[in-house]
């Protein structure tokens, strides 16, 4: 039976082998520090934390989160460890536009588990409010036994606070080592939807977990509330851009009130529920039923698709998470068992020990069997509906070499969401799971040139990754200009040695640009000074209230930047404009896409480490460097690929040129 702890109540603990899991709803870093018998931690190297997440015994998540999983085994411990405390902190400011004290979030929980599955003790972290970080339980050596209290003991000041108060002196030090590797996992995350209420809630099955109740392993992060979806985007991290704000919320230099306007679901009427949703022809017994495109609720068919995508991917992420679960498992019951077999002397030879190490493998291999088995299983239920889903994708959502792009027009309203690509795992090749991006952007993009690692061990040189790169960027845009109506979108480029001129054909060719791109030091300063000065225009009029105010002749679109080649043709003055455009331009509807590899601006040091930071890295290769915003795996990310030989992309970009030269007509 679970124990429900109360702050300061303690409860025996009869396994040493644990795991921790944290459900806190909004993305936090999770780390555990041992500590000596007077409770002092000794030093930076007895934390376990997502620069370090692997210490004697412990091993923590490797990025913020809003559910974690952590492993402790009680018996790795050393002898002059007496304690171990489970620490949860939200990320710093300047790594994240998430919350900034546990007081305005739902209460964390954390549940002490066998590697079974078998709740041993949970608490309810209550009564938080200023705090930032927070020691949420500890496990402590007592007479030769381990316990676990709940503690919730809060600070205000952060993990410096924290560790500070444990006695460490190297306190500061730490939390911001942290912070920054917390920055690093966040910049690779992609970012999640809104969350969904129970109106939104998806309407279809979620996929079964992937083992049973003999496996002893649930997927990671399943106990607790679902996170927020596709919302929170802190920026951060090694260059690999990473999720910034809540979608919606942007401002909008059309709006008359000059305040923040909800773009989630424009021209919503709240008056009545949204009609239900396309209904499954009956199952027959005892099989599935039959997927059907638009399976969740929304108030459109472009909503409910939406919503379906994501609940895939969802769906996806925890059922392969169950799989893993149960294979650590099986791995570690396997260990044990032949630990014991080989712990007797008179056991290690002869027809005994083979016999003893002969079963344990078979009930791993039976484990990992089932496990695979109801992975399997989802998968293909996963695969059916992708096989439904994937055809009735608007343009927006789905991929150049969809019908749907054949029949195009430009529409009269923005979509919710762009897709940028595909998401998947290698646990389930078979399926491919469509990277949505909510409009308008929150973020600018990154489009790394450089040389990337990919799956499949591929080498691809800096000419052809470069050429790569642009294709992929101007296959982005020309998705951009193609879901806005016309005269919402103007691009702009920056091309200093005018090296992409073959790779923006299709936009030079077409008439999309604004203008042609520009070229040298002076193109570079000409435009970089333009739109900085537009996102200053814009920012005064909406905080004096008077977006009416904005000169005759104003181009209220929404504005797309492309920079080829960085840093060439830029000097610190380019640099600081650049960086003050990715930092305040996407909230008066000025985005930027980089094409650009880290590494040739390395000079600059430090100084750009904040630009890449808040640019989500994408790469015109496979490359597995995103993670989900529900357990954090690793995703494969493919990018969008126009098929060889097809016209799809100038048809489309001509259509949007002769919508925009009739809007100005």
């Amino acid at each position: 039976m679970t124990a429900e702890l109360v702050r300061g109540q303690n409860h025996p603990l009869s396994q040493s082998r644990l795991e921790i899991r944290i459900s806190a709803g909004t993305p936090v870093a999770a780390a555990a520090a041992l500590s000596d018998a007077d409770g002092r931690i000794q030093g930076a190297e007895w934390v376990a934390h997502p620069g370090a997440p692997v210490q004697p015994g412990l091993e923590v998540s490797r990025q913020a989160a809003a559910d974690h999983r952590l492993a402790v085994d009680l018996d790795a411990m050393t002898e002059a460890v007496h304690r171990v405390s489970v620490l949860l902190a939200l990320p710093a400011p300047n790594g994240g536009a998430g919350p900034a004290r546990f007081g305005s979030v739902a209460a964390p929980f954390v549940a002490v588990t066998g590697l079974d599955g078998t709740e041993v003790a949970s608490y309810t972290i209550t009564g938080l409010d200023q705090e930032s970080a927070v020691i949420a339980l500890e496990l402590y050596r007592r007479q030769g036994t381990w316990k676990v209290r709940a503690v919730g003991q809060g600070y205000a000041g952060g993990l410096a606070e924290l560790f500070a108060d444990q006695g460490l002196s190297e306190a500061a030090q730490l939390a911001s080592g942290i912070d920054e590797a917390v920055a690093r996992g966040l910049a690779r995350s992609v970012q999640a939807p809104p969350p969904r209420t129970s109106e939104g809630d998806r309407s279809r099955q979620a996929a079964a977990p992937a083992v049973g109740p003999d496996q002893g392993a649930a997927p990671q992060g399943a106990p607790g509330p679902v996170p927020p979806a596709y919302g929170g985007q802190p920026a951060g991290g090694q260059g690999h851009g990473g999720p910034q704000s809540p979608y919606g919320g942007a401002t909008d230099p059309h709006a008359a009130s000059g305040g923040p306007v909800n773009y989630s679901h424009p021209g919503r009427q709240t008056s009545a529920p949204p009609p239900p949703p396309p209904a499954a022809p009956p199952a027959q017994p005892g099989r599935p039923a039959q997927p059907v495109a638009g399976d969740a609720t929304g108030w459109s068919m472009e909503e409910r698709l939406y919503n379906q995508v994501w609940g895939m991917f969802e769906d996806l992420a925890r059922t392969a998470a169950a799989y893993r679960s149960a294979v650590d498992f099986a791995e570690s019951r396997m260990d044990k068992e032949l630990e014991q077999a080989l712990s007797d002397p008179r056991s290690r030879i002869g027809g005994q020990g083979d016999a003893a190490r002969e079963a344990a493998r078979a009930r791993y291999s039976q484990l990992v069997d089932q496990a695979r088995a109801s992975l399997d299983r989802d998968v293909a239920q996963l695969v059916a509906e992708s096989e439904v889903v994937e055809p009735a994708l608007p343009p927006a959502f789905a991929r150049w070499d969809n019908p749907c792009w054949h029949a195009y027009r430009v529409p009269m309203e923005i979509p919710m969401a762009l897709r940028l690509g595909d998401l998947r795992l290698p646990e389930a090749e078979s399926i491919r799971i469509p990277m949505l991006l909510r409009l308008p952007l929150e973020r600018g993009l990154w489009i790394d040139s450089g040389r990337t690692d990919s799956p499949d061990g591929s080498f691809t040189d800096s000419h052809d990754m470069r050429r790569l790169a642009m294709d992929t960027a101007v296959a982005h845009t020309a998705r951009l200009l193609a879901v806005y109506p016309a005269g919402e979108f103007t691009v702009h480029v920056v091309d200093p040695a005018g090296s992409g001129a073959q790779a923006l054909a299709p936009l030079t060719q077409t008439g999309v640009l604004a203008e042609p791109p520009a070229q040298g030091a002076a193109g570079v300063t000409e435009v970089l000074a333009r739109l900085t000065q537009r996102v200053d225009l814009v920012q005064m009029a909406l905080r004096g209230g008077a977006p009416d105010a904005l000169p005759p002749g104003f181009d209220t679109a929404q504005q797309l930047l492309i920079v080829n080649d960085f840093p060439h043709g830029f000097d610190d003055r380019a640099v600081n404009q650049l960086r003050y455009l990715v930092d305040e331009g996407p909230s008066v509807g000025v985005h930027l896409m980089m094409v650009a590899d880290r590494e040739e601006s390395t000079g600059y040091g430090p100084l750009l480490d904040p630009l890449w930071r808040a640019l989500l890295r994408l790469t015109p290769v496979p490359d597995d460097h995103l993670a989900d915003p529900w357990v954090g795996h690793a995703w494969t990310y493919e990018p969008p690929a126009v098929p060889h030989g097809s016209e799809v992309l100038r048809q489309v970009l001509t259509k949007v040129a002769e919508a925009r030269r009739t809007w100005n007509g």
